[in-house]
């Protein structure tokens, strides 16, 4: 009976929290279906839904192009930043040199500094290299992610020695042990670090809005502020928006879902 009553509440909690959750993103579409004296109030279903919200988004600001732009960016910094945490990982779990310690902790402690206090010095390097307004300077700063690094290093330790010995020794060398061991066993765990790259790149806010200075290359993060200003307030034409906004990162997911769960799974196994 007591275990009984402990999974009934386990999972009058696990909907609590499913409700909050999700209550967001209902709110979020509900209200891009309102008219403008729906939206102001509390009701939670629309008794006359519109798509005009929609047209006035698409109207007001290049939200196609923005979304294209977000994409790019997102998915170019994720792609490299995995690519230089594979690499840094490999190197670091096998590959013994004086020093290491010392380098881990240096590259542990950066972690720890905010974006704020380096985004001047990087500003004023992307202007002198010409690169300000434009979708790479967007990707560059963000070319290598502390927590990318010590997040798959940590999940690279988990390999057996053994097997990269075995590989070494039929004469593979370190590229092919990388390609044909290492990373097939590391799929889940590459994935569901990828899908946090990117949402973390998509949602990126303050470093695109010092360099992006026109609607070719603004991402849809700042397009979505387009919609509110000091004059008027298009509260509706930005719920649609910011409901269209969510797709790629809804498609990314379901993409990358069960990888996502495997890598999960494993931890909880771990």
């Amino acid at each position: 009976m007591t275990k009984k009553l402990s999974r009934v509440s386990g999972h009058v909690i696990l909907i609590l929290l499913s409700f909050l959750a999700l209550f967001p993103i209902y709110w979020m579409i509900i209200s891009s279906l309102k008219s403008s004296p729906e939206i102001f109030g509390y009701s939670m279903i629309t008794t006359q839904p519109s798509f005009s919200n929609y047209i006035d988004a698409f109207t007001t600001v290049p939200l196609f192009r923005m979304m294209l732009n977000s994409v790019v960016v997102s998915l170019g910094t994720a792609v490299i930043q995995l690519v230089v945490a594979v690499l840094f990982a490999y190197a670091f779990t096998r590959w013994n040199f004086k020093g290491k310690i010392v380098v881990y902790g240096i590259l542990s402690i950066t972690w720890l500094i905010p974006v704020q206090a380096i985004m001047i010095p990087n500003y004023v390097e992307i202007i002198n290299m010409g690169l300000n307004n434009t979708l790479f300077a967007m990707i560059l700063p963000h070319c290598c992610s502390v927590f990318a690094n010590i997040s798959m290093y940590q999940n690279f330790n988990s390999i057996p020695k053994a097997l990269i010995d075995a590989a070494r020794m039929d004469g593979s060398s370190e590229l092919q042990i990388l390609k044909d061991i290492v990373l097939p066993n590391m799929k889940s765990s590459i994935a569901s670090l990828g899908i946090v790259l990117v949402i973390t790149a998509w949602n990126d806010y303050l470093w695109p809005t010092l360099v992006a200075r026109t609607d070719e290359v603004k991402p849809i993060q700042i397009g979505l502020k387009s919609f509110s200003g000091t004059d008027t307030n298009m509260w509706g034409a930005s719920m649609a928006a910011a409901t269209i906004s969510t797709i790629p990162i809804l498609i990314v997911y379901i993409f990358m879902s069960r990888k996502i769960i495997s890598s999960f799974m494993k931890g909880g196994i771990k």
